[in-house]
Order: C-alpha cells, then structure tokens, then sequence
C-alpha cells in the first residue's frame, strides 16, 4: 500500500546503521582504553615509583662499595655451600644454583612421603654442617623450600645456628658475626606483615667485605 511508510529495506537500513555506529563506538573505545591502560597508566606509575621508591622500583639492587658495581638483588638470593658463608634457604628450582628465569616450588603436598624423607636428609646434613647434636632442633626455613624458589631471606633462629660455623671459617669471633647478623636483619614490614628475617645476600657480602 502506497504511503505507508517503511518497509523491509528501511528496517536493513536502520539495522545496519546501528551496527555501524556500534563498531564505531567499540573501535573508539578500544583505542582510549589502549592509549590510557597501556600508555598513559604505566608511564604515570613508573613516574611515581622512580621519584618516590627508586630503590625498590630499580631492581632493588645491591651495589659494591665504589656504588657502581651490582652484586645482586636484595629480592632474589643466592646460592652458598662453602662453610664460611651463611646458607640460603633451599630452592627447589636447582641444586646448584638460584634461577631467577625458572621461578616455583615442588609442588609435594603434607602427604607425600619424597617430601618427607627430603626433610629428614635436609635435617640430618643442617645438623652435622653446623654441629647441632642429633636431637637440636631445625627451623622449618633451614630444610623447606620457599614457594617461590628465590626466597632471599632466612629466619634469625637460621642465622644464629649457623654463627658459630662461619665464625670458625672466617677465624672470627662469634659475637662478631652476631654483630653482622643483627645489622642485616629486618622486622615485619610496616612492623606487623610478614616476620623478623636475615637478607642472607648481604650478610655474606657484608662478610666479605663488598657492601
């Protein structure tokens, strides 16, 4: 009927309008987000991290004494087995060395008894390196490893059974040794999260004299 106004062909047109304005709005979109998520947002945070966290926001590095020169960073450890520096905590990444590309755990739970007999053979060597008698007790620390794999840090129960090993392959005294495990330990952060720990990197650096 003549004058009646629409139709099929003016429903398509309207219908593909839409659609047009709806990928239009969505292509604008995705741009702004693009250029404020993955260009103005981290620019603005690594801005103020630079100028208030430099340290932290740079690696948390640990520089040689001509402040030049980088030994290692405060957040990943190390690995230590000669009798003259503290032992880091276990890793489960490498048997020789920390592997900072390779990060993770065992993944053994409670039950398993490989984890088991792990910890006995763990506990057995801590004890006879640093001549506990049989029945001394062993920090957790000292024969798990961390969930990360890089943990830097030891308990001070750790440090402080492992004074008298270093002091006598350094020909220190122990309070010497003590001294420097004091000044290299840390509390919680913000005084309640986490808990008192030994950056044991730097307290076998400051040993030899590099920091």
């Amino acid at each position: 009927m003549a004058g009646s106004g629409g139709g099929p062909t003016s429903t398509k047109t309207k219908l593909m309008k839409e659609i047009i304005i709806d990928i239009k709005n969505s292509i604008i979109a995705t741009i702004i987000f693009a250029i404020v998520c993955c260009g103005i947002y981290p620019v603005a945070v690594w801005l103020v991290s630079r100028t208030i966290f430099p340290h932290q926001a740079g690696g948390s590095l640990i520089l040689a004494k001509d402040g030049a020169t980088v030994l290692g960073s405060e957040l990943i450890g190390q690995q230590f087995s000669t009798d003259k520096y503290f032992n880091s905590r276990p890793s489960a990444i490498s048997t020789t060395a920390y592997d900072a590309t390779n990060s993770g755990a065992s993944n053994l739970g409670p039950t398993s008894q490989k984890l088991h007999d792990s910890i006995a053979s763990a506990v057995d060597a801590y004890r006879k390196q640093n001549g506990l008698p049989a029945d001394a007790l062993v920090p957790a620390d000292a024969v798990t490893n961390s969930a990360s794999g890089l943990d830097p840090d030891i308990s001070v129960a750790n440090a402080m059974l492992q004074v008298s090993r270093v002091a006598k392959a350094r020909n220190m005294s122990a309070d010497q040794v003590k001294a420097l495990v004091q000044k290299y330990t840390a509390g919680p952060n913000l005084g309640i999260l986490g808990e008192t720990r030994v950056n044991v990197l730097k307290l076998n650096l400051a040993l030899d004299g590099k920091i």
